[in-house]
């Protein structure tokens, strides 16, 4: 985290005014108990949901929009990474964690090729960020999806050359969510990898009306969620790959409100522990969650009666979202041990190189 810095402030010749000043903040943290004295000098802020857009991705996005006539986001195509460290540090953020992957995703309708090569562009651009700005920047690399092998190589070259902290996927690509056959090489080498996923939701090409009139972003997006998180329990993909750590967007986009329903649907299967070993409950109270976009006190009382707190990350979704959610926080009566967990502690044991940045 930066702070500011000057030479009255750190010079031996301190001002009269700096000294009584020193003194009243001396006496202050005198009065507070110690723990609350640790707490305060220790809080860190890691944000697991921070996108990133390389300025070949911005170009290629605006051409995209432009077609089909969709408003370009100012907030998106004004983005860059001077002032995304600007408003972390006056958020609190020590680190983020970049991901790329958002409507329109990754193609372009452009095909496998051109995702690939799109998907280099963002591992290599994560990479500059990280290596420009030591310490505030984590990677979750995106895959491509579209073409079972070149995903395999941009997964070896996320780990093995980029040392990533996890990988990005997407709810859905076209037509297939992730609990898809067609996925499984996919997820049996992150699993043997033990690799972090992080997954963010996106508008299911195959339906842009349901949303009745809404931006889509309002209800399709978190419903596409709930979509991937059951196509990947109902298959038996959560039960197969026990090794990989998930991580999904805005709270579980419906889950919360949906696993009752669930359960009643599939909770009594004669073979629930071929698909759930631990039960429908069991199963997406073992997912972890950020709480992008979902900081609101009904949102998080669903999550935390599904998930124990050390299943919840803090994001954002900046730039579509504001960095200052964390204040939401601690206006939901947690205690100030798990919204420490929330804001750093899960994420730091979750990715444990960000310990080391």
């Amino acid at each position: 985290m930066l702070f500011h810095r000057c030479a009255e402030c750190d010079g031996p010749g301190l001002s009269r005014r700096g000294f009584i000043a020193g003194l009243g903040a001396a006496g202050a943290a005198a009065a507070l108990p110690a723990p609350a004295v640790q707490a305060q000098a220790k809080r860190t802020v890691i944000d697991t949901h921070l996108h990133f857009f390389p300025p070949p991705y911005l170009a290629m996005m605006k051409t995209w929009e432009a077609a089909r006539k969709i408003p370009h986001n100012p907030a998106v195509h004004g983005w860059t990474v001077s002032k995304t460290l600007e408003l972390m540090d006056q958020n609190g953020i020590q680190t983020g964690v970049l991901s790329c992957q958002s409507t329109p995703g990754l193609w372009f309708d452009a095909g496998a090729e051109a995702a690939s090569k799109i998907v280099r562009i963002c591992h290599d651009f994560q990479a500059e960020m990280r290596r420009n700005h030591p310490g505030r920047f984590g990677i979750f690399a995106p895959l491509s999806m579209l073409n079972v092998d070149a995903t395999l190589k941009e997964i070896e070259y996320a780990f093995d050359t980029l040392k990533a902290d996890g990988v990005n996927l997407q709810t859905n690509y076209s037509d297939k969510w992730l609990g898809d056959a067609v996925y499984r090489p996919v997820l049996e080498e992150l699993n043997r990898r033990r690799a972090v996923v992080y997954v963010h939701p996106l508008v299911a090409a195959c339906c842009t009306r349901l949303s009745v009139g809404t931006h889509p972003a309002v209800i399709e997006v978190p419903h596409d969620t709930t979509r991937t998180v059951t196509s990947l329990l109902l298959s038996g993909s959560f039960a197969r790959y026990r090794d990989i750590k998930w991580i999904f967007s805005h709270a579980g986009g419906t889950i919360p409100m949906m696993a009752g329903r669930i359960d009643s649907f599939y909770g009594k299967r004669p073979n629930l522990k071929e698909f759930a070993p631990e039960g429908i409950f069991g199963e997406l109270a073992r997912l972890h969650y950020d709480t992008a976009n979902a900081t609101s006190a009904p949102a998080m009382a669903a999550l935390l009666k599904l998930v124990p707190v050390s299943q919840v990350t803090y994001g954002t979704d900046y730039p579509y979202f504001p960095f200052d959610q964390n204040k939401d926080l601690t206006k939901l009566g947690l205690s100030a041990a798990d919204v420490a967990a929330i804001e750093s502690g899960n994420a730091m044991r979750l990715l444990p190189q960000l310990k080391r940045a």
